[in-house]
């Protein structure tokens, strides 16, 4: 190439960099492998459309896998994310933290006065909002109804564990491979001891008393423990220590359970056609209580945040005003129909009518998050804030421990007293050395 040539060719290259039209920035996205976020990644063409300036890279992980990649890179401020899919109980301690960016600078087209109370209020750090919630959720009971009738019961709106355990017993065929109750069984902070913890809740027992002590060989979680074992053992699937949330929706989308009791964000892939085998047969119900004033479900958000160690820090909020707005709801109802948008984060959705008609699990949906109480989450009163978790930095490394002590357990491995007590003793060591 002649020099002429080359200059031009440089200038020319020079005036498409200044105008844009070849600067790019790449914004990184951690986020989990559920149904909904996958929708999302199949969807992001539409913001890469409206944003040629941006291009989106996606990891994808296991729910557990996902939570240890982001602490390490979020602590190390590492940079390795731009954006985040992070929960209720991540935000609050990041945010104090200064380990997240606030949004509160998103626009007001978004709406953040829209968000539901429960749900914005479990993501805002003195007035900052650190995370855009991208779903909500609680927990309730799905359950076969035909089954259900077959078996000569009929489910309450807002059953006793006792009735689950009857239910379970009577709707069990194992030489069908239907089996009365799925449950989590995988070890994991997120995964078994979120049911756990909620189910706890309900029969009285509580991670720590006022005094910061734990309870875990107390006679609540040992009751708690025992039952959920009961059920599992007798009327749940082979090999369910190795069950999450994923694994038992498969299972309840084949017709295997005949009630599962998960998060209520599940209901669309359940009642959905192209995916369940059982869509016209499945109901809904409060998540089960003991008596005691409490009901086992608890209160989430999957949201997205942005790590202050991001260099592309406007880009991905960008990214997130686009993912969590009211237009990118209207874009999945257009795509795949309401009952499929994600649930449980503005109270417009509750209000809108085609909504309401094509979801007939939000009120269900909408009544359980709002009956959750992070600050009164058990029968007895706690120091800590958090109904499937309690909201203090160490409680993920000691809840994934206890979690795989259960797990054992659930797996024959141990007993449940065995496991217990070392859960005691290792949440014991563990306070002691945080100086509680």
């Amino acid at each position: 190439m002649s020099h002429i040539k080359s200059l031009y060719a440089a200038t020319a290259l020079s005036a498409l960099t200044a105008t844009g039209a070849l600067a790019e920035t790449t914004v990184t996205i951690a986020t989990v492998n559920n149904g909904d976020m996958i929708r999302m990644q199949g969807l992001a063409s539409e913001f890469e459309a409206q944003h040629p300036d941006i291009k989106l890279e996606w990891v994808t992980l296991e729910e557990n896998v996902l939570r240890q990649r982001v602490t390490q890179d979020v602590a190390a401020s590492g940079g390795q994310f731009d954006v985040m899919t992070i929960g209720t109980y991540e935000v609050p301690i990041w945010g104090q933290q200064g380990w997240l960016v606030s949004l509160n600078d998103l626009s007001e087209d978004w709406d953040a006065d829209d968000l539901l109370p429960a749900i914005r209020d479990g993501l805002t750090v003195d007035g900052a909002l650190y995370a855009a919630p991208f779903y909500g959720e609680s927990s309730m009971v799905m359950y076969r109804k035909d089954l259900m009738q077959q078996a000569g019961l009929e489910m309450p709106e807002a059953p006793t564990w006792d009735f689950i355990k009857e239910a379970a017993a009577a709707m069990t065929d194992k030489e069908n491979e239907i089996y009365g109750i799925c449950l989590r069984g995988k070890a994991g902070w997120g995964e078994n001891m979120a049911f756990l913890t909620a189910m706890a809740n309900s029969f009285g027992a509580r991670w720590f008393d006022e005094d910061w002590q734990p309870e875990l060989n107390g006679e609540a979680w040992t009751e708690t423990v025992n039952f959920y074992m009961d059920l599992m053992n007798n009327y749940g699937p082979p090999g369910a220590s190795t069950n999450g949330f994923n694994e038992n929706l498969s299972l309840f989308q084949q017709g295997k359970c005949g009630m599962w009791i998960d998060a209520t964000v599940a209901a669309s892939f359940v009642t959905n056609p192209d995916d369940s085998t059982v869509a016209d047969q499945v109901g809904f119900a409060l998540a089960p209580d003991n008596g005691l004033g409490r009901r086992g479900n608890w209160l989430w958000a999957w949201s997205l945040a942005v790590p202050a160690g991001s260099d592309a820090t406007e880009e991905a909020k960008t990214f997130i005003e686009w993912a969590t707005s009211k237009e990118y709801t209207a874009l999945v109802a257009e795509k795949e129909g309401w009952a499929n948008v994600p649930p449980g984060t503005r109270t417009s959705l509750y209000e809108n009518p085609e909504y309401q008609e094509a979801a007939p699990f939000a009120e269900m949906t909408l009544g359980s998050i709002n009956a959750a109480d992070p600050t009164n989450p058990s029968v007895e009163p706690v120091p800590y804030t958090g109904v499937q978790f309690v909201a203090i930095p160490e409680f993920a490394g000691i809840a994934t421990q206890v979690g795989q002590e259960i797990s054992a357990a659930l797996a024959g491995q141990q007993s449940v007293e065995e496991a217990l007590e070392k859960a005691q003793m290792l949440t014991l060591d563990e306070m002691e050395a945080a100086g509680y």
